[in-house]
């Protein structure tokens, strides 16, 4: 391990992560509490500044890493809407959902970074870096390390720079804020079927803690229209332009892990790897399972003899077999009047729990009993 008082005058680190993601600020909180020497190169001003993500945490999520609760908002029903604005009501006794406050919790993941120990440098850019012996020098900036990884997201400098695996295949995703909603049930998160307005996904509604999210996501052949879809929800949800705090948008990877992933001193991880459901497109949970393994096998093989990381990781990596032929079916757009026709059938509704519940199915209790269990979100903040 680089010792910090015999660095050069370009500084040099055991770890640089290119990217203050869900991933690489995981992986930088990992590696710095095994010991390493750890930078986080951002070229934002602020890792919690102009978020390209809806910030939703599933329940696997928040098992892999404690969030504060006062950056969540839990969801524990999905309301799934055909078309024809036809609903059913899902929900699963022990599974939830937490919306965030995202750029608050991105702003704390840096904060737990580098209260481990981890170096945090905003408005720096990768450009290149060239190997020298046992470091990569990267261009422009006067740093060094032993080990480099890219989690700078879906169109990832650092897989170009070296030459690894590039997602090649997206969904367009387009967001806005709003922090009132006339009419919102927000006992739910609002899912929306419709091959004309999100082909190739979904549009949603979701209670974040301090406003309303709306959005939806398409295929990349397709330009998302978020008038659109509130011109096709005016009359579930009463729309006021001067309640929009924010808008965002953004492209997710939906063609599963790329390859290669990585090369010798060199790792991608997060959306830089693929590593997003190609069906759901949810990759925070991934970005801080293997975010997380990844700074704790880099720390392995560079101060303890371990094997490379990529060789750790390669056990435990998701295949995506199944999710990947879902989404060459969903790319299709199957047509409104089969969304129509099937929402209500028991094969939708069990497809529909198993892709937002992943099984855990509520059989004997109606939606009625299992909220009225719930505590109120007043009684929630208070404990």
């Amino acid at each position: 391990m680089a010792d910090p008082a015999d660095r050069s005058s370009q500084d040099t680190y055991d770890l640089v992560i290119v990217g203050a993601s869900f991933a690489g600020l995981t992986c930088a909180r990992a590696a710095a509490l095994r010991g390493l020497s750890v930078l986080v190169i951002e070229a934002k001003d602020d890792p919690g500044a102009r978020i390209h993500t809806t910030g939703i945490l599933v329940k696997e999520a928040a098992e892999e890493l404690d969030v504060p609760a006062s950056l969540t908002r839990p969801v524990h029903g999905v309301r799934l809407y055909s078309p024809n604005l036809k609903f059913v009501d899902l929900f699963s006794p022990g599974y939830y959902f937490l919306t965030t406050r995202t750029g608050d919790l991105m702003r704390w993941l840096a904060d737990e970074a580098e209260r481990a120990g981890a170096t945090i440098k905003c408005r720096t850019r990768f450009t290149g870096a060239t190997r020298n012996g046992d470091l990569f020098e990267l261009t422009k900036i006067g740093i060094a390390c032993r080990y480099l990884v890219g989690a700078d997201g879906a169109r990832s400098s650092v897989a170009a720079f070296f030459n690894l695996g590039k997602n090649t295949r997206f969904l367009v995703g387009m967001e806005a804020e709003y922090k009132k909603l006339g009419g919102f049930d927000d006992r739910f998160l609002h899912c929306f079927l419709d091959s004309k307005i999100a082909p190739g996904y979904i549009s949603w509604a979701a209670p974040a803690p301090d406003a309303i999210q709306i959005g939806l996501a398409t295929k990349a052949s397709h330009k998302p229209d978020l008038n659109r879809f509130r011109q096709h929800t005016e009359n579930l949800f009463t729309y006021d332009d001067s309640h929009i705090v924010e808008k965002r948008s953004g492209v997710i990877p939906c063609g599963g892990l790329v390859r290669p992933y990585a090369n010798k001193g060199v790792l991608l991880i997060g959306d830089a790897a693929g590593l997003v459901s190609p069906l759901s497109a949810g990759g925070i949970q991934l970005a801080f399972r293997f975010g997380k393994r990844a700074g704790q096998a880099i720390a392995d093989h560079l101060t303890r003899f371990g094997p490379p990381p990529e060789n750790v990781l390669e056990k435990l990596l998701p295949k995506f077999a199944k999710k990947q032929v879902l989404r060459n079916l969903l790319d299709l757009t199957p047509p409104n009047f089969l969304y129509n026709a099937l929402l209500t059938t028991p094969p939708m509704q069990k497809f529909a729990r198993h892709v937002y519940f992943h099984k855990r199915l509520s059989k004997d209790i109606k939606l009625e009993d299992f909220t009225a269990r719930l505590p109120t979100r007043d009684e929630t903040t208070s404990a």
